[in-house]
């Protein structure tokens, strides 16, 4: 059994690794809800592994939960009286003789305390060890790991930072604009980009304050800015025997809010060289902190194609599905094989890129207005099918959109034998998907794939801002408009479907107030 130590935030740190005798695994419970539920079961069935759902009170009747061999309702809508008691998923564990839970991605995927309290029930967990999650989970600590197996790091403070005078030393030598970021979370929250001296300490107490109502950690710290960076991240996968390989890189910097929205898989900037030593910076890293399972390292890459260290990421990604497409290696399984104790099948060198995958996350947003979440009913729900196409989602026709979680209706991916098939090949998908009732980023995804930088290459994680404009989208939305209207006048047997229409903006204000106030988040 091998061991792994340093020191962060003056605690010693020791990895071990489980004890790895090969466990038979014949029933797994699913901690989380929708499409990567369902992900997770379809592939645990195509082993032979019995399955148990959890739901709230909101998706009792959601696909996850009919596909599942069985299902237990924890608790009402709200996350934290469903989806975030850890004691009550455990019960119900323990209940129905589960060998194994599978977090998902999201919720409790990442909280290490959760992790420990199924293992101290004699449970596995289907993902790294408490002590990875924790330490990858903090910013900081996981700069300190890394950057003892050489890890490129962007230039910044060693650790927290309150003192408003050392930043001002500190960023004065490094040199503007700097990056304040919040030590523990991530989406976006907590951080602050200064561009003078003088702005430093105004935004230095506002970072503080977000990241204390966000996380309950006030901690920051601060680096270098990179002004006009690509998003690449790399998939690994880690075993009990200490073997470790990365399965290649995945594209993310079209981003709105900090949040992804298209990825695809391989990067079309990297080349040979630099792919190579991004994957092992990567490995490196879950080295590091003696990873096992699936994890996502992250990566700012510069236009030079410098790489630094961003963060590591201790679950399945939500964008995974592009990486299984290049690769033919089905990650949900490799998690729940190396959980029972097998040593990975496969080695670095039998690894290799095949073809060119594209994913877009489609959201019931509406991209006309920032990005706002919509509610609603599907009136319309038709998945587009073909050649190299697939959908992963947990909705269906009729169903409604729920308030209480993240907005994202379902991923869908395109695969072709390289990145202009792939491109291509969404586009088509696009126009094939059919979605009436919320307002939806399909027509925004569109607009992307089609935009002459996307299509070179040649864009960052400020694409959005440096290329979107709603009214681009205005005549789409006008005519997705009409034809939700038309539909809702006809399914609710109304004589015009122009009171529908003259209905439909005070329904959507209503939702917008709503989502305002009691929308939930699982993003990555």
């Amino acid at each position: 059994m091998g061991l792994n130590c340093f020191i962060a935030n003056n605690k010693f740190i020791i990895f071990t690794a489980r004890n790895f005798s090969i466990s038979i695994m014949k029933k797994i419970l699913v901690a989380n809800r929708g499409e990567i539920a369902l992900r997770v079961m379809k592939s645990a069935r195509e082993m032979g592994i019995a399955t148990v759902a959890v739901f709230s009170e909101a998706d009792r009747n959601s696909p996850h939960v009919r596909y599942a061999d069985e299902a237990v309702c924890i608790g009402p809508a709200a996350s934290k009286e469903s989806y975030l008691r850890g004691d009550k998923i455990v019960e119900v564990a323990k209940l129905l003789g589960v060998d194994g839970i599978h977090p998902g991605y999201g919720f409790l995927s990442e909280n290490a305390a959760f992790a420990k309290l199924v293992e101290q029930n004699g449970i596995t967990f289907i993902g790294p060890t408490p002590e990875a999650i924790e330490v990858m989970g903090n910013k900081l600590a996981a700069k300190e790991a890394a950057k003892k197996f050489d890890t490129p790091m962007v230039p910044g403070s060693e650790g927290a930072i309150t003192d408003v005078v050392l930043a001002k030393q500190l960023s004065d030598g490094i040199g503007y604009p700097v990056l304040i970021k919040a030590a523990a979370g991530g989406g976006g929250k907590g951080m602050r980009v200064v561009e003078r001296s003088e702005d430093l300490e105004e935004q230095m107490q506002r970072a503080q304050s977000e990241a204390l109502s966000a996380f309950g950690d006030g901690s920051v710290f601060i680096e270098k800015y990179v002004g006009s960076p690509k998003h690449i991240e790399v998939q690994v996968l880690g075993d009990n025997y200490g073997n470790i390989v990365y399965l290649f890189e995945r594209e993310c910097s079209v981003q709105r809010r900090h949040q992804k929205v298209v990825e695809e898989a391989p990067s079309s900037c990297l080349t040979p060289e630099k792919r190579k030593a991004i994957g092992e910076a990567a490995v490196r890293v879950a080295q590091s902190c003696a990873y096992i399972g699936a994890g996502t390292v992250e990566f700012l890459v510069d236009e030079q194609l410098n790489f630094y260290f961003l963060e590591m990421n201790t679950r399945l990604q939500v964008e995974h599905p592009v990486t299984e497409m290049i690769t033919g290696v089905d990650l949900v399984k490799e998690q729940i094989k190396v959980a029972r104790g097998e040593k990975l099948s496969f080695t670095q060198q039998d690894l290799e890129i095949r073809g060119h995958a594209v994913e877009i996350r489609v959201y019931a947003e509406d991209p006309m207005n920032n990005f706002l979440p919509d509610i609603g009913k599907l009136q319309q729900y038709k998945k587009p099918e073909g050649p190299g196409i697939r959908v992963d989602d947990g909705f269906e026709e009729g169903m409604d959109i729920p308030i209480y979680y993240d907005p994202m209706l379902a991923k869908l991916i395109a695969y072709g034998k390289d990145r202009t098939e792939a491109i291509a090949r969404m586009i088509r998908a696009i126009h094939d998907y059919k979605i009436v009732g919320v307002k939806n980023t399909l027509a925004f995804c569109e607009f992307v794939l089609k935009h002459e930088d996307f299509v070179s290459g040649k864009f960052d994680t400020n694409f959005v801002a440096k290329h979107f404009k709603p009214e681009y989208l205005k005549q789409s939305n006008e005519d997705e408009m009409e034809i939700a209207a038309l539909l809702a006048g006809y399914l609710s047997d109304k004589p015009s479907a122009k009171k529908a229409s003259s209905a439909k903006p005070k329904q959507a204000e209503e939702g917008r107030s709503i989502w305002a106030k009691k929308r939930g988040t699982y993003r990555d």
